[in-house]
């Protein structure tokens, strides 16, 4: 296999760009985890211009976000073989919080055969638009990304508090779209914006949003590998523009009691690709009988994913009535009280908007999650409901702990085999950890109202 040397000549032109004439230090290698976690090795430039393929053990994705190793009995996999990464040139893009000139890279994971891995999560998006390409159809998707800004937290025993704006007041709640809001940590959205310019990432637009401290950025519509990608680097971009600035940036689902959650809405489109139209519209500019069944998909499928879509104890608290989150599977037009949304659009841009998925889900997931239970939609002709055009937010029909959504999805056995059945067993041993381990912890509030009173 060749090696890297000429890899400059394979990196999209931000990235050159924003080398310009300095000398490269140190080149990263990452890849995403099962919950969303870089990972991966750190190299000087100049060996990694003479590699052709690095390693890492295919047991890091069964690893749970508190670091610890979920076992799968007698899988002949347990010996902890080494996967192979390689460059996925195009991700190339730039590291600008680092002191040194950085570039970071996204790899490919496959087998020493060549075959992808499984349980990489990349790789189940990739799976799921493969079956969109057997029917001729391009999926485009557009994200939205809701995440809090909070002071420096460095006790998990105390409460999250917003952080202290340029005022010296901490940031208010209930002042959704307010500009002088923004304007408030102005130095943080600065460090955004720059580098997400370095970075060569297109960002739509940035609102204050409901809770103290709480922001949304929107991203441009294209192909959901490359938005995926796109937030998995926003993550650790918005993190890295925080720290800046003496506090935290976090997409918890919902890190502070009394405040709305953090969702990353997903707007959903299906382009055909012999001639480029959006299928969601027909000849005559109606909803087209596609447009129903992919609604009809999520409506049927959802259940058995919002193990994927809400992957966190924590993510059950975000679906609470009137907290400007969804808690059910019902659809509408233009109306935010619904977990399906189909926004104001023009018959070209006719979309589908998923409000279920929490911010804290790898977007990688997410977005393969999402699409299957529409693709499922499509090949079973599955039909909506009917319309909501009122209030939904009190009629509530999705789990509500993440143990209910863990037995829907082990028994979703359609939705297993487009994800891939190694990885569905996978993230369920992983998840099922997690949960244990959550168990075994005692609250504050046990404390609080239990100790002395029963």
């Amino acid at each position: 296999m060749s090696n890297n040397k000429n890899w400059l000549e394979k990196i999209p032109q931000h990235a050159i760009d924003y080398i310009g004439q300095n000398k490269i230090e140190e080149i990263q290698c990452i890849i995403s985890d099962t919950s969303g976690i870089a990972r991966g090795k750190a190299m000087p430039a100049s060996k990694f211009s003479k590699s052709s393929e690095m390693y890492l053990p295919e047991v890091i994705f069964n690893q749970t976000i508190t670091g610890h190793y979920a076992d799968i009995e007698y899988a002949d996999w347990m010996t902890e073989p080494d996967s192979v990464l390689t460059p996925d040139f195009n991700t190339a893009s730039a590291a600008p919080w680092s002191e040194d000139t950085t570039i970071q890279i996204i790899h490919n994971v496959h087998t020493r055969g060549g075959e992808p891995v499984p349980q990489v999560p990349r790789n189940v998006l990739k799976k799921v638009l493969g079956f969109y390409d057997d029917l001729g159809l391009k999926p485009v998707i557009a994200p939205e990304m809701e995440f809090y800004l909070i002071a420096r937290n460095l006790d998990p025993a105390i409460p999250i508090e917003p952080p202290t704006g340029r005022s010296g007041r901490k940031a208010a709640a209930s002042q959704p779209y307010s500009m002088s809001a923004v304007d408030e940590y102005s130095p943080i959205i600065d460090d955004i914006y720059n580098f997400a310019e370095a970075q060569g990432f297109e960002i739509d637009g940035i609102t204050q949003e409901g809770g103290a401290g709480q922001i949304e950025i929107n991203l441009d519509h294209g192909d959901p590998v490359e938005l995926a990608d796109q937030v998995f680097f926003f993550k650790r971009l918005i993190r890295e523009a925080a720290l800046r600035h003496d506090c935290f940036a976090t997409f918890m689902a919902k890190p502070m009691q009394n405040q709305p959650g953090s969702a990353m809405h997903v707007h959903h489109s299906l382009v055909d690709k012999r001639t480029g139209k959006n299928i969601f519209v027909n000849d005559a500019g109606d909803d087209s009988a596609e447009f129903y069944h992919f609604i009809g998909g999520l409506q049927k499928h959802l259940p058995s994913v919002i193990a994927i879509l809400a992957p966190y104890v924590n993510s059950y608290r975000r679906y609470v009535p009137d907290f400007s989150a969804p808690t059910n599977l019902n659809w509408g037009r233009d109306n935010r009280t619904t977990g399906i949304r189909v926004p104001v659009s023009s018959k070209a841009s006719r979309r589908i908007e998923n409000r279920i998925l929490g911010m804290d889900c790898n977007p990688y997931l997410g977005i393969a999650a999402s699409l299957a239970c529409g693709l499922l939609g499509l090949k079973e002709k599955c039909q909506p409901q009917p319309e909501m055009t009122k209030d939904a937010y009190h009629t509530g029909n999705l789990p509500r702990s993440l143990r209910e959504a863990l037995d829907l999805f082990e028994s979703a056995e359609e939705i297993q085999a487009i994800l891939d059945p190694k990885f569905s067993e996978i993230y369920l041993a992983v998840k099922k950890l997690e949960h244990s381990e959550y168990l075994h912890v005692i609250s504050p509030w046990e404390r609080e109202h239990l100790l002395l009173n029963v």
